[in-house]
């Protein structure tokens, strides 16, 4: 998840002033209306080292009424002996607020998980997430950041504390060694987000280079997810107070600049010269087809899912993909509308029903992330269906890859103009004109919202096991060369080939 984050965010001083200064009165009244509806609030602060969790906290607390929360500062999993005579989790049960109060956490529990030091036992993760949904089935709202930063940026920090007296007590060998092995560390963060990031308890990542943007975000979260929880149908608290929301002014720029950014910075301009690209394709699905060989060998099934915005050459890929391997190796499945038989049963039991036996490949041209995409954007889904669809699919493809399975994810991606000449060019070409419908203009109308369901899509389910590769369309060689070499790499890698 953390390869998902742009982290060149930045906000400017006169739009942080106009909405920092209304998100803030947002939280001040906030505090009181969860107050006066006997709401606990627990916020989570966890991050790199030298990511600025003090000075954000600060930045958190400034509007609100100190009477009604407590700041928590946890040192480490096991801060003294004392400790070691109770469950790991008795301590964190004593700091949690009582209703109407907020809760603050400098570190939690989740040093339990990434502290080398912790001695955890290995089921931690599951107790967390028990531990989590307790409190949110007894009505907390549970708000939790990773505050993320460059090893780069993680260094020069370091080193800026280390040269001031007044700070250099701050960088100990430990910050140093977690700066060494910013790598390793980070596989470890992206494994306890997976685990952990749940409906009731959500991650919410933060882009910690900018101060100002990252102070935005903080502020914006804890506003919507306490006026969500007051004003849920489920609960006798949305009979509380709330401010209302006003759609222009400050709200309409903090949605702005809070908007999904990893899609828009796409440097979509990359091409390939067709005689490199015919040099390169053959070659590329030659050893695609060595590689099926080698699944089938190694009994390995491979799941290749394809996503995209509408005319961004799934299909080309696929065909260029396929056209070389062994037919009685693998599958195409298409994935439109469920039928009757398929409505019947859960969603995700059709794409179990074609997953691929041992050492065959089974692609699929849409899946089962439809159920965050259309489902989601088109309202065949309701809100509590495709948030929980998040941790449903992550665990089922956990599943696969347990059993053996290699899984590559694509999202391909154009921009408008190239769309709109693409359904032109399919709407004039009588030999292509049944790939266009009415259903695909009125998509386009609603470009915005699937590229955010695509964004949060790539956010919550790229995981260290399934991880999404984004595929830069507009240029259709490109894409295919792409696909073809991830493709190869991830067999090769998966089966420790040369």
């Amino acid at each position: 998840m953390l390869e998902k984050i742009d982290l060149s965010r930045k906000l400017g001083k006169e739009e942080y002033k106009q909405v920092g200064g209304a998100l803030r009165e947002r939280l001040g009244a906030l505090q009181r209306a969860s107050r006066a509806a006997g709401l606990p609030v627990v916020i989570i602060f966890e991050g790199w080292e030298a990511s600025g969790k003090g000075t954000l906290i600060n930045e958190l607390i400034l509007p609100l009424d100190p009477r009604g929360f407590r700041v928590h500062y946890v040192h480490s999993s096991m801060d003294d002996n004392q400790n070691a005579y109770w469950p790991p989790l008795r301590r964190f049960w004593n700091m949690i607020p009582p209703r109407g109060r907020v809760g603050i956490f400098s570190h939690s529990w989740y040093r339990l998980a990434l502290d080398e030091a912790a001695g955890a036992p290995g089921g931690i993760y599951g107790d967390i997430s028990s531990f989590e949904r307790q409190l949110a089935d007894d009505g907390c709202a549970i708000i939790k950041f990773f505050l993320h930063i460059s090893k780069k940026e993680q260094r020069k920090r370091l080193n800026k504390m280390d040269a001031d007296g007044s700070s250099k007590w701050r960088v100990s060998a430990r910050e140093r060694r977690e700066n060494e092995k910013y790598d390793s560390r980070a596989k470890a963060i992206d494994e306890m987000i997976q685990h952990t990031d749940r409906d009731y308890a959500p991650w919410t990542l933060i882009e910690a280079h900018d101060k100002r943007y990252a102070v935005v975000k903080i502020l914006s979260t804890v506003a919507k997810t306490i006026e969500n929880r007051l004003l849920s149908p489920h609960s006798d608290r949305g009979q509380a107070q709330t401010p209302k929301e006003d759609e222009s002014g400050e709200l309409a720029l903090e949605r702005s600049i809070l908007a999904p950014s990893v899609l828009k910075n796409l440097d979509l301009n990359k091409s390939i010269p067709r005689e490199e690209y015919e040099e390169k394709l053959p070659k590329l699905q030659e050893r695609f087809r060595e590689s099926q060989y080698e699944l089938y060998k190694a009994r390995r099934p491979m799941v290749i899912a394809f996503e995209g915005i509408d005319a961004s050459g799934k299909g080309g890929c696929i065909k260029r993909l396929t056209q070389k391997l062994d037919p009685r190796g693998y599958q195409v499945s298409p994935t439109s509308a469920p039928n009757d038989l398929e409505r019947a049963h859960h969603y995700l039991w059709r794409f179990w029903e074609a997953f691929p036996k041992a050492g065959h490949i089974g692609i699929y041209d849409r899946s089962w992330y439809g159920r965050v995409l259309v489902e989601r954007v088109e309202g065949f889904a309701g809100e509590d269906e495709w948030r929980g669809a998040y941790e449903e699919i992550n665990e089922m493809e956990d599943q696969w890859v347990r059993y053996g399975a290699i899984i590559v994810k694509f999202w391909l991606h154009i921009d408008h103009d190239v769309q709109l000449a693409r359904f032109e060019e399919r709407r004039d070409n009588p030999e292509k004109n049944w790939k266009i419908t009415e259903e695909d203009w009125r998509n386009r109308e609603k470009w915005p919202l699937y590229e955010e369901a695509a964004e949060e899509m790539m956010l919550r389910t790229s995981t260290t096991y399934a991880p999404w590769t984004i595929v830069e369309a507009n240029d259709k060689r490109h894409a295919r060369i792409k696909v073809l070499k991830r493709a190869v790499s991830a067999v090769r890698d998966a089966l420790g080939l040369s």
